[in-house]
């Protein structure tokens, strides 16, 4: 459980394989090649099946696929160290929560 800014609050974050497990689907890779009959309903079951991966996975129950997109560790950068929030980006020079600056070492 890491600080979300765009949701204001705590939520499970996934690292890389977590990443890799929820998002992994052959439905999203068909609709991607245009190998579906009708891209609409394959995108509704990728959405439906990577909100229950992540529910599985996490134990949080999320109803909006853009969060679940938004929560992987790899977007953000490292916890600032005066507030302990994750930093927006990987590339953020201060934290947007507290406004500490980080070193460049």
């Amino acid at each position: 459980m890491l600080w979300c800014w765009r949701c204001k609050a705590e939520m499970p974050m996934l690292d890389e394989v977590e990443a890799k497990a929820v998002f992994a689907d052959r439905v999203f890779s068909d609709l991607l090649q245009g190998r579906t009959a009708s891209p609409v309903l394959a995108k509704q079951q990728w959405h439906q099946r990577v909100l229950e991966r992540y529910e599985k996975l996490t134990g949080f129950k999320e109803t909006n696929i853009n969060a679940v997109c938004h929560h992987q560790l790899s977007l953000y950068g490292e916890p600032c160290r005066k507030c302990k929030k994750l930093l927006r980006t990987p590339q953020a020079r201060f934290c947007a929560a507290c406004g500490f600056r980080r070193s460049d070492s």
